[in-house]
This record gives C-alpha cells, structure tokens and sequence, in this order.
C-alpha cells in the first residue's frame, strides 16, 4: 500500500503541512531530529510524492525544461550533468530538447513546454532571441528562463559570462612566448556560435608579441572534429607554420587527424591549444593543452538561478562570470624553426 503524507505526519508525530515543507526542502525552521524522523520514514518506507497532485495544489511540476543546440556536443553533454546535478536532489525532472541550433525550433520548443506546464525552462542559445522572450517580458513572468548564450541577448541580470578572451589571449602569448611566429587559428564559421572574442584574442596577443597578422593563418569551419580537420588541412598548406590555436577542443581533435595524416608529429612538428577542456582532451596522444572553462558550474549555476527565480520570483536574478584558465599538457613545445617572418 502506498503511504500518504497524511499517514507519514501521524507515524512522525508531526503535522501534515510540515511533512510537505520537509519534502519540499522548505523546512529550514524544523529541528534536525524532526527533520530526521520525517526523512527516516520516507527512506524506509521508499515514499514517492505524487507530482500530479503537488501540481494541482502548488501550481508547480518539479520539471525544468531545457534547450541545447546540439546534443552530441561534449561540451554541453557536461553542462546537462552540471543543472541535473543541482536539480535533481531538489526534486526537479529535466525535459531535455536539441533545436539543432534553430532560432524558430527554439521559440517552438519554449512554446511547447509552456504548454505542458514546466516551472522554468534553461535554453543554450546561439541566437539573438526576439523581445518577446527578454527577461520581465509577459513570457518570463509566465515562465522563469535563464539564458546560456555568452551575452548577445542584452539584460542587466541574469548574465552568465565566461572569460573568454583572457582565455585565448593567454593561449596565443602561450604559443609566442615558446617562440612560435607562424601560429594559425582555427576559427568557427558562423553557422553555430560566433566566438568573436576568441578571434579578438588573438589577433591582440599577436600584435602585443610583434608578430604580424596573416589572413591566410585563419581558416573557418563547423565547430567539430570533422570542422577542425578540415580547417586543419586548409592551414597545413603553409609549410611555415608552427603553431594551432583552436576555437574549441573538438576541432583541436580534428586538427591533430590532419597533422598526423601529412606524416607531421605533435608537438614535436606543430604545437596545438584547444579551447573548453572538455574530459576527453586530457586521454588524447599526446594529452591536449587547453584553455579550460567550468562546463559543469556553468550548467549547474543556471540551474541555481532558475530554481531561484521560481520559488522566490520577487528577487533580482544575479550575474555570474566565469574564469577560464590555460591547462598545461603535451601538444605544446618550444619552436626550432628560425623566428624570420
């Protein structure tokens, strides 16, 4: 037989209305003896609430929703398992959905999960997201949303921002401070997220090391393995080069297939730095420098801010920003090609 919350507060002693604030982790003004013996009982008895039911009295699913570009990337496969982590031992469910980077897939995803009832909803965005769904619009105040989108939707609140620049500013110096002046970029080309600050990045720190900028050192791809090959195979056309900058791990990856299929060595030949530090760059041959940003905190983070803006909707949503930082492995040594450009 299932037990009710009803028959828990009798066997505990206590009243209904603070078995549910216990279960709802709302229970902060009850002794931890209380505490335990509610908990006790519903660990021994394997008590479920009934979501159907706490949402037609509380207004709330305990579902989030949330939206990525691209379920087969590593990089938000981490920030998924980041907002479960911090969802999940609250109660929330997550309803995950891929908009394959599609802002009309993304505004119908938002509309189909308003309808089904979800609290809030995280959404990972490429995109410059129409007025209709900014922060204190008719939609959020219907529905809490937190957006993961490196700031190109303008708000004063609620901005998630990683150090991206100083991120690749301190790989490219990295690379000139080894003694590389032939160090080419592997750029994204638009079709997924523009990572201007990348670029910016490195066209600064070569100028502050006095190495010329070369068109011809850039090449543009997708952001993925297959990407970083190709753009990789562009690049090795300049038998001068040394050095790789990479806008994100997958196309490092990709990068070092090309090296390797024109009989070159890393890093013995050509040096090569990612961008994300995702897991698998450290298990690579050899394992991958990298500038490393917090996926998982990122994830987890906007799920904090969501669960938030949910149960205290009266309070101003904060700003969080994220360092970065350059991990030091094997795709890195010093040049002995001459230094003449």
């Amino acid at each position: 037989m299932k037990l009710t919350i009803r028959q828990i507060a009798e066997m505990a002693g206590v009243s209904v209305t603070t078995v549910s604030q216990i279960l709802n982790n709302k229970g902060s003004r009850f002794s931890e003896d209380t505490r335990k013996r509610v908990l006790d009982i519903v660990n021994e008895h394997q008590y479920r609430p009934d979501f159907f039911a706490s949402n037609l009295i509380n207004r709330h699913s305990k579902t989030i929703g949330m939206i990525i570009p691209d379920v087969t990337d590593f990089f938000f496969s981490k920030m998924v398992e980041g907002a479960e982590n911090y969802l999940t031992p609250l109660g929330y469910k997550l309803i995950l959905c891929h908009s394959q980077q599609s802002l009309a897939k993304e505004t119908q995803l938002l509309q189909d999960l308003n309808h089904r009832s979800v609290d809030g909803v995280l959404l990972a965005t490429p995109n410059l997201m129409p007025e209709g769904y900014a922060y204190g619009s008719d939609f959020y105040r219907k529905m809490p949303l937190v957006l993961i989108d490196r700031g190109i939707n303008q708000r004063d609140t609620g901005r998630l921002i990683i150090k991206e620049y100083e991120g690749a500013y301190q790989a490219v110096s990295y690379l000139a401070q080894q003694g590389h002046r032939h160090i080419a970029l592997l750029k994204e080309n638009g079709s997924y997220y523009q990572l201007q600050e990348r670029y910016n990045a490195y066209r600064h720190a070569l100028k502050d090391a006095g190495i010329p900028y070369k068109k011809h050192y850039v090449a543009t791809e997708d952001l993925t393995i297959n990407g970083g090959y190709q753009a990789a195979k562009a690049i090795l056309l300049n038998p001068e080069v040394t050095a790789i900058f990479c806008s994100n791990d997958a196309m490092a990856i990709g990068c070092y297939r090309a090296i390797y299929e024109l009989g070159k060595k890393v890093p013995e030949e050509i040096s090569v730095i990612g961008f994300d530090d995702i897991e698998l760059t450290a298990s690579l041959a050899p394992a991958l420098t990298t500038v490393q940003q917090p996926i998982f905190e990122i994830g987890f983070t906007a799920a904090k801010f969501l669960v938030d803006a949910i149960e205290f909707p009266e309070r101003r949503m904060p700003n969080k920003i994220f360092e970065t930082k350059l991990i030091l492995r094997e795709s890195v040594n010093k040049t002995t090609k001459s230094p003449s450009s």
